[in-house]
This record gives structure tokens, C-alpha cells and sequence, in this order.
């Protein structure tokens, strides 16, 4: 019996996915044309015996939330449940918390998935390593070349058994190029480490405070004070992948990860790529179109488009690597290219939306997507163009490089500006 639990953070994450997250939780946001976390879900769904999946965070379960776990329980006929944190706990903090759901009917091991994460998720492959070596920690790493490697969790590992023999979450200088995909597999004795966390905590808490209950013991960090503490005493191992992976921190990295998924979806699921039909749209590589979506004959898609729920695409647009949201409309002749078009909003005919792609270096097969900086030199870089919830652009504007926030009615033509 396995269960996975999906770490889905909090309001008070996602700050750089920002004005996206303003209006659904960053874990529901639609990447591939299906929420970010039900990439996951799918993944575990798959995996023989899994019993139960949880999920941890310190999102408030309001609608959105409830309306994607009862369908989700009702697709994959699994139990999906959400755990509320009392505040937020870090990456390890929840697991501890929530330890007696987690080990709920004795599970022999349990995946922990970090949401903010695209991946093939091999996690058949993780389950076959754990079986044949039983070890309390299996991380997943892949590979990032020498620069990238300094900003994510860095791996050091004996070449021959796997054992992670030294880890240190975003070092200042060259480890190694091995690096944490925060997707793991503990086996129930990994939660008797945290343990001893949040006891130190506690204690180190007292000493500082007045005598009870120290609030903030609750907060582990998976990596610093588990990983890095356990690192090179036979605890913790790690099986490579060379699959696709990458974080989705901003929303240039969501429109990375909709092309890493629309391309897997040629094997995993092919009836959700639209296809060439006489009288339909012409279709340019992976494309996604909802099936309430409204596209005109003469619009061209493609590559790496996702259409949304309700969406009206007029005669003669133009998109290409771009996600158009639930409700918005593109006017006849738009040209939609490297943007995110909000939820309900409007662009108006013979317009021009267009972003500046921030894509790993293709020649650089271990290249990662950059983690963005909006501004450089108190200037705002060039990134993709990014629409927020009900904006309307009129005609005959060009929008180049641009944010624009919830609600705004523009009237003229912007180039590398964010629109309060």
C-alpha cells in the first residue's frame, strides 16, 4: 500500500507568480490546459497501489479548491484530500503535523511531491530502487549545468550506491550538478528525523521564550534540516532521471512548462492535442483547445498554445507560445505570441501582445529555466507579456514586454512596463 502527499504551500507563496495567482491559487492554475497539481495527481494515479493522496498546505479550502478534489476523486476514483496547516510549516513541517493521516493504514512508503514542479514524475522507476534498496530517503535528481546548479538544492553523490553523501540547498559555490527535483519517496521511518526537529526546535524555542509550546517548532525545512543534517549517514539516497523536469516559480515558467507537458501529451494523452480538421483552424505543433472554446477557421495555432474553457479566438488571429484563460476573447487579427491572456479578458481586432521568451538555452541539453528577476538596474527585463484578470486592450495597440494588473482598461500602446 502507497500513498503521495503534494506539498501546495500557501497564499503567501507565489509572490513571483504574480497578478496569475491574484485570482485561483497558484497549484490550480491551468498549465497544459489542466490544473498544475492534476499533472500530479495523474502521475500517482498510476502507480499500482496507491490507496490515498493527500494534500498539505495553508491555502483557506474555498470553492475552487473543493470543486477540483471532488472531481478529482471522482476521475481517478482515489481518495484526494486536502489538510489545512494552522500556519505555514515549511517543506517538512506539514509532513510531521499531519504524521498519523500520512501513516494511516500502515502505508510501506509515501511519495512527497512539491507542487511547483513540471515532471514526467517517474515514479514507478523511484518505487522500483526504493524496493530493491530500502532506505528511509529516495530523492529524485537530474542534472543542470555549472551556473544553473547554484540556485536549486546542489547533491553530491557516491557514483557506485547512490547515497547522497552531501547536500546544500542553493550553495554560493560549485557542489555539483546533480541537483534536488523535490520529488521524493520516504519510507515511514524518514518522519522519526523530523521528529527530532521539531523536538531541537522546541528546546531552542524555550530556551529563547517563556516555558509551553514554542510556535514556530512546527516549521522544517525538508532540505536544510533534514537533507542536509542526514547527508553521508546511509539514509539518504538519490536515483537520477533524464526525463523532462523543471520549477514553475513565475509565469514565464508556466508557459515553459505547458510546452514540456502539450509534448508529452503526443504519448500520454493524445486526445487532448487539437487536430487539423477541414473547416477547422490551422494547427502548428502541440496545441490544447478546451472544447467549449469558440475558434474561428481562419485563426492559426501553434506551436505550444492552450486555449481555455469558454474562449472566443476571431477570424485571422495569430497565436503561438501563449495560454489564452477561461473566458477571455481575441478580437478578429490579433497577434498573440510568449503571453498569458487573463481570465475574461478582451484584446481588441488587429492588436499585438507579445512577450520576450526567457527559455533555457536549447544548445545546453543540461540548461534550466532561469529564476526570473522582473528588474535589472532598476530596469524591468523583457519577459513574456502577461494580461491579468479582465483587462481590455483596444485596437490597434501594441503591448510588447508588458504586466498588466486585474481590471485595467488600457487606451494606448505599452513597451516594458508593469500597468498598476
Amino acid at each position: 500500500m502507497l500513498k503521495a502527499v503534494i506539498l501546495i504551500g500557501g497564499p503567501q507563496k507565489g509572490t513571483r507568480f504574480r497578478p496569475l495567482s491574484f485570482e485561483v491559487p497558484k497549484p490550480l492554475f491551468p498549465v497544459a490546459g489542466v490544473p498544475m497539481i492534476q499533472h500530479h495527481i495523474e502521475a500517482c494515479a498510476q502507480v499500482p497501489g496507491m490507496q490515498e493522496i493527500l494534500l498539505i498546505g495553508f491555502y483557506q479550502p474555498d470553492e475552487p479548491l473543493t470543486q477540483f478534489l471532488e472531481a478529482a476523486q471522482q476521475e481517478f476514483n482515489l481518495p484526494v484530500r486536502y489538510l489545512q496547516e494552522f500556519a505555514p510549516l515549511g517543506t517538512g513541517g506539514g509532513l510531521y503535523h499531519f504524521r498519523d493521516q500520512i501513516l494511516a493504514g500502515s502505508p510501506e512508503a509515501f511519495f512527497v511531491l512539491n507542487a511547483d514542479v513540471c515532471s514526467d514524475f517517474p515514479l514507478s522507476a523511484m518505487l522500483e530502487a526504493h524496493r530493491r534498496q530500502c532506505h528511509p530517503f529516495l530523492l529524485l535528481g537530474t542534472t543542470a549545468n555549472r551556473t544553473q546548479s547554484l540556485n536549486y538544492g546542489c547533491i553530491v553523490e557516491n557514483p557506485q550506491t547512490h547515497e547522497v553523501l552531501h547536500y546544500v540547498e542553493k550553495p554560493s559555490t560549485f557542489i555539483s550538478d546533480i541537483i534536488n527535483c523535490g520529488i521524493y519517496l520516504f519510507s515511514p521511518e524518514a518522519l522519526k528525523p523530523l521528529r527530532d526537529v521539531f523536538q531541537r526546535n522546541q528546546q531552542d524555542g524555550q530556551l529563547e521564550d517563556s516555558p509551553g509550546l514554542w510556535p514556530g517548532a512546527g516549521t522544517i525545512r525538508l532540505e536544510q534540516d533534514v537533507f542536509s543534517a542526514l547527508a553521508g549517514q546511509g539514509q539518504i539516497y538519490v536515483h537520477l532521471t533524464d526525463g523532462i523536469w523543471s520549477q514553475i516559480k513565475s509565469a514565464g515558467s508556466a508557459l515553459y512548462a505547458s510546452r514540456l507537458y502539450l509534448s508529452r501529451y503526443q504519448d500520454t494523452h493524445p486526445e487532448r492535442l487539437a487536430k487539423h480538421t477541414p473547416g477547422g483552424p490551422r494547427i502548428r505543433g502541440n496545441v490544447y483547445i478546451h472544447p467549449t472554446a469558440k475558434v474561428a477557421p481562419s485563426a492559426v495555432l501553434g506551436p505550444n498554445v492552450s486555449i481555455g474553457k469558454g474562449v472566443t479566438v476571431g477570424e485571422g488571429v495569430r497565436l503561438r507560445e501563449s495560454i489564452v484563460l477561461h473566458g477571455a476573447t481575441l478580437q478578429e487579427h490579433t497577434c498573440v505570441l510568449h503571453s498569458i491572456v487573463g481570465w475574461g479578458s478582451t484584446v481588441g481586432r488587429w492588436a499585438r501582445v507579445e512577450g520576450t521568451p526567457n527559455d533555457p538555452n536549447p544548445n545546453d541539453p543540461r540548461a534550466r529555466m532561469d529564476s526570473e528577476s522582473l528588474f535589472k538596474d532598476g530596469k524591468l527585463l523583457p519577459a513574456i507579456t502577461i494580461l491579468g484578470c479582465r483587462v481590455r486592450i483596444p485596437a490597434e495597440v501594441l503591448i510588447l514586454n508588458s504586466i498588466v494588473l486585474p481590471h485595467k482598461e488600457l487606451s494606448r500602446s505599452f513597451t516594458n512596463q508593469i500597468i498598476l
